[in-house]
């Protein structure tokens, strides 16, 4: 495990502050539930103030875009270490994972989303969790918190904080896997256009395709890391309610970057296969080029020998010199024609 180090901005001594009561409602809170011993999920409204003595696990989600949620956290009331509070209200973007014996903490990769779809674009869910308490922040819109906000919102239920947290984590994986099972029916649609020859436009499909699969990569490789490595801690020391099930996780996060990296491959070998057939392409067109050009100087020779102004011209006098010029220019260009098929240039 390693330690977070954006803690410079931090005040330590306003992270272990004690406020006196939480009687007025959070502020920077996007959302809040109550799970109870039941496993069933309860909505909090977020304009009021929360009952922390009152039984069951709490998950708390923030803005922390929101500097009134940033002054709150750093003088909660919460048993934390100061480390943990620092990374939650830090803007690191290294995904790591710690373990205490009483609480687990870290950032790790989702995805943003926009007002109706999940983009591509990477952002970072930082949390911080105890047995009856679930912090989490991020700074901008995530798809997979928000998936696991409706889940619950339509009757799943919880059993501890370690399977609220790893639901969240499989909702990460859900959605890049829907992301990475469009990008391979894209690939499918552009090798199909590969094979029958279609050129057009491919690269320009195919970049952001290839762009997206290393996207994926980096996050998932970061991700599946922090879960083998807490999969060879041991978790023993670490409570109940808290033992994550890290060896299932990183199961579904090794296949699922294992097809990401297919993929990745798949694209580079499709690019350089559409670049070897726009460059033959290329050749044939300066093949034909050549050929014209061939075929067009004999022609071109005679129509400028006829066209000297000088005494003694061939057919000067003949009333049909013009005719028999064209004749001339059409049978050089045939013989050219012959002379290449001859060579092999023309097949």
């Amino acid at each position: 495990m390693q330690d977070g180090n954006s803690t410079a901005e931090i005040n330590t001594a306003a992270l272990t502050a004690r406020p006196a009561a939480m009687s007025l409602p959070i502020p920077g809170l996007v959302w809040a539930f109550r799970i109870h011993p039941d496993g069933s999920a309860e909505i909090l409204p977020i304009d009021k103030p929360v009952d922390f003595n009152q039984g069951g696990l709490l998950w708390l989600h923030f803005n922390l875009a929101d500097g009134r949620s940033l002054q709150w956290l750093a003088g909660a009331a919460f048993d934390a270490p100061p480390q943990a509070l620092a990374l939650l209200l830090s803007k690191d973007t290294f995904q790591q994972l710690h373990a205490t014996e009483d609480a687990v903490y870290g950032v790790i990769c989702d995805l943003m989303r926009s007002i109706d779809e999940t983009t591509e674009d990477t952002g970072y869910l930082r949390f911080f969790m105890t047995e009856q308490l679930l912090l989490s922040g991020r700074h901008q819109a995530l798809s997979s918190v928000d998936a696991t906000r409706r889940a619950l919102e339509d009757g799943h239920r919880i059993d501890s904080a370690a399977s609220l947290l790893e639901t969240i984590v499989e909702n990460v994986a859900s959605t890049m896997e829907r992301i990475a099972d469009r990008v391979a029916q894209s690939l499918d649609a552009i090798e199909e256009q590969v094979l029958a020859g279609d050129t057009s436009d491919q690269l320009l499909k195919l970049g952001p395709l290839r762009r997206t699969c290393v996207r994926l990569h980096r996050q998932l490789s970061g991700l599946r890391v922090i879960f083998h490595r807490l999969e060879q801690r041991n978790v023993k020391d670490i409570k109940p309610a808290l033992r994550l099930r890290a060896g299932k996780l990183a199961q579904r996060l090794d296949g699922l970057d294992h097809n990401v990296v297919e993929m990745r491959e798949r694209s580079r070998l499709l690019q350089e296969e559409l670049h070897l057939l726009i460059e033959e392409q290329g050749n044939n067109s300066l093949r034909v080029l050549s050929v014209l050009t061939a075929l067009l100087m004999p022609p071109t020779l005679i129509s400028g020998l006829f066209g000297m102004n000088t005494k003694g011209l061939p057919f000067a006098d003949n009333d049909l010199g013009s005719l028999w010029a064209i004749v001339l220019m059409l049978l050089s260009s045939f013989v050219a024609y012959l002379a290449m098929r001859r060579i092999g240039i023309i097949r």
